[in-house]
């Protein structure tokens, strides 16, 4: 027996159309790439969104057809995200911190057709622009007086394309599980992997992010999207703040503490979503300077494991809650939320801290499970820990083109790589990244929790671990930290500091000092890296065992 319920496709552009019935007047605003903080709302971008398509489809674009995006968050490049979609085509966010040779690839690799690029990529797309086989028209998202003069073949400035639309336009009908995005990874190895997201998982994703114990996003916030559209398909805010009427504040090029501060301040932003090095740089600029955020509510911190120094400040300093995220691009990409669950009520503030440290639980949609090397379910008791194994509508089964071959083992679910344990009330963490992990005399040390405590100490303001040689035990860890301004950390009053925070036989063998930490295209830090320029450290209790050799 079928159930009787209308057949309405959970298609994309939908939510622009809601967003414009039902919150037409409600503010977008933007820091463009010009300069000035421009405004619009969600029934101005609609009809914006309608000419992208109408042109789209002028210029040949058919259903499936992918156009790129190399742009920073402004309306401009939210407009053609919906036009893109809204003419079948399949929107491709490009990473503008991939390298150059990397960024060739992608594009030429998902076969794009059109690539809409900010002002400040001219330069750099005219370098590759050569090696750009499939892209037949370059729209450049500004207006005629400030187009510049460019290479670009067929390049166009975006207010005088779209201004030959007018608008009396349809979107292409296509069905719920026709591709809608696309997204290329950079965390795995070799060359980067196309994610295809559709029109039914981006939906349904972002209904579950603007759920209670997720974003709890609404009408009545005011939320400032950070992170950037070309990270992970937006983190779903692309199509929660329209899908929920959200005012939308949105950054452009400018993610230094002081602008984020300014636009915090001046547009009573209560929500907000970012990296913990974005936030790591506005507390910075708030403590140089002695403000406040009286109106922030909550943040979402992700990308990378946000330390538990980061949480109290906001917390205890600034009483904001932080709500703990994890994802990856393959997973849409929200995959968990440390939200409190009710049971934790009569833990103390400490417990509490404890607890957000953790990756979160999953929401309805994510399906989550830990398993050993040979595939079988580990217990949910906080203490064991395997391969991380996940499952859902808006979970991957396959990369584009089939590339990397079979992803989903027997049972449909995708290994993330991330080492994790499970606890009893379904509190996920992440232990490490199964490629970082340190193998400590066959016994697993997790990089990741020193390095969340190590940033606790008050000199240091970035730290990293890595696996070195040991000629005893395989590998051990070192670590290594930038130092905040004008501070100078000693690696007794670290080790002092980590002491009682972690097993002592997960204590750092040595600390090294640097100027910086390399990071990848999306935050993260960059490990490989690290590993390659540490390949030959010798650690203390080495030269000492060298030492004694040679005497």
């Amino acid at each position: 027996m079928l159930g009787l319920m209308q057949d309405w496709p959970l298609l994309a552009y939908k939510i622009i159309d809601y967003a414009a019935m039902q919150h037409p007047n409600r503010r977008i605003v933007s820091r463009s790439v010009e300069g000035p903080i421009v405004e619009t709302n969600y029934a101005e971008l609609r009809e914006r969104a309608l000419k992208v398509a109408q042109r789209l489809v002028a210029d040949g674009i058919r259903p499936g057809d992918r156009a790129a995006t190399l742009a920073w968050n402004t309306a401009r490049h939210l407009e053609c995200w919906y036009g893109i979609i809204g003419a079948g085509a399949v929107y491709h966010t490009v990473n503008p911190r991939l390298f150059e040779d990397q960024i060739a690839f992608i594009i030429n690799h998902a076969e794009d057709r059109v690539l809409f690029l900010d002002l400040t990529f001219v330069p750099l797309v005219e370098k590759i622009a050569t090696k750009l086989s499939t892209i037949e028209r370059f729209v450049v998202l500004t207006d005629k007086a400030h187009m510049p003069r460019t290479t670009l073949k067929n390049a166009v400035p975006y207010e005088e394309w779209i201004a030959a639309a007018d608008g009396n336009f349809s979107w292409v009908e296509v069905d719920e599980n026709d591709a809608c995005g696309m997204c290329y990874t950079s965390g795995t190895t070799g060359e980067p992997k196309g994610v295809v997201y559709s029109h039914r998982s981006n939906v349904l994703h972002s209904l579950i992010a603007c759920m209670s114990d997720n974003f709890r996003i609404s009408s009545r916030d005011v939320a400032l999207m950070v992170v950037p559209m070309f990270h992970a398909n937006s983190w779903s805010l692309a199509f929660s703040a329209p899908m929920t009427g959200a005012t939308l504040v949105l950054p452009g090029p400018k993610l230094d503490g002081a602008s984020i501060y300014e636009l915090l301040e001046k547009e009573n932003v209560t929500f907000s979503a970012a990296v913990p090095t974005v936030w790591l740089m506005l507390l910075q600029y708030l403590e140089a300077n002695n403000l406040e955020l009286p109106l922030l509510e909550r943040v979402i911190i992700g990308g990378s494991a946000c330390p538990r120094a980061m949480t109290k400040t906001f917390s205890e300093r600034f009483n904001v809650d932080v709500i703990h995220a994890w994802g990856m691009t393959e997973m849409s990409p929200l995959g968990t939320f440390c939200s409190l669950k009710p049971e934790t009520k009569g833990l103390d503030t400490e417990a509490k801290f404890d607890l957000m440290m953790k990756q979160g639980h999953p929401p309805f949609g994510v399906e989550m499970k830990i398993t050993d090397d040979e595939g079988r379910s580990l217990p949910r008791d906080g203490k064991a820990f395997g391969r991380l194994k996940v499952r859902g509508p808006a979970v991957s089964s396959a990369y584009f083109k089939g590339v990397g071959g079979q992803i989903l083992d027997e049972t449909g679910f995708f290994d993330t790589g991330d080492v994790a344990n499970i606890d009893e009330l379904g509190y996920m963490q992440i232990v490490d990244r199964s490629k970082d992990v340190i193998k400590s005399g066959g016994e697993w040390i997790s990089s990741i929790d020193i390095e969340n405590i190590a940033v606790g100490h008050p000199d240091i303001a970035e730290a990293a671990v890595i696996g070195v040689r040991h000629p005893k035990w395989d590998e051990r860890p070192l670590l290594i930290v930038v130092a905040k301004k004008d501070r100078t950390p000693t690696k007794d009053s670290v080790l002092e500091f980590l002491k009682g925070k972690i097993a002592k036989w997960w204590l750092p063998d040595d600390m090294v000092l640097v100027d910086e930490i390399p990071h990848t295209a999306t935050g993260k830090i960059l490990k490989t890296a690290l590993r390659d320029r540490f390949q030959n450290y010798v650690l203390p209790a080495a030269r000492g065992e060298a030492a004694r050799a040679g005497s």
